[in-house]
């Protein structure tokens, strides 16, 4: 069939980086913890097959975590929205009745200055 190539760029398998939150990031945090750990291993051991080893685990560590972490971000942001929304609705609904928390002092007997 002639059906779009709308797979984006599919890496390891797991991360759909155009579709899946958090993959670009990650990615970019893993390309940067890669060379940065091959560098550094480079730099003190000067073998340079090991160092593109440890280069790629840098990056593998350093995507998954960053993604990880992303992720928890996330859903941490998803509850924070999700618990104001639930307290506008609720505001919405008390306002103006006798469940308004604002209108406590006035609808109950008035307690004048003592």
């Amino acid at each position: 069939g002639a059906g779009k190539q709308n797979k984006g760029l599919r890496l390891l398998g797991i991360l759909d980086v155009q579709n899946t939150p958090c993959a670009r990031e990650a990615i970019l945090h893993g390309a940067g913890g890669s060379v940065a750990a091959g560098l550094l291993y480079f730099l003190a051991t000067s073998r340079v097959k090991r160092s593109f080893d440890v280069g790629f685990a840098g990056f593998m560590v350093t995507t998954l975590g960053s993604w990880f972490y992303c992720r928890m971000n996330n859903a941490k942001l998803r509850v924070q929205q999700r618990l104001i929304q639930e307290g506008i609705k609720n505001k919405v609904v008390y306002e103006g009745t006798v469940m308004d928390p604002t209108k406590k002092g006035k609808a109950e007997a008035p307690s004048g200055p003592s």
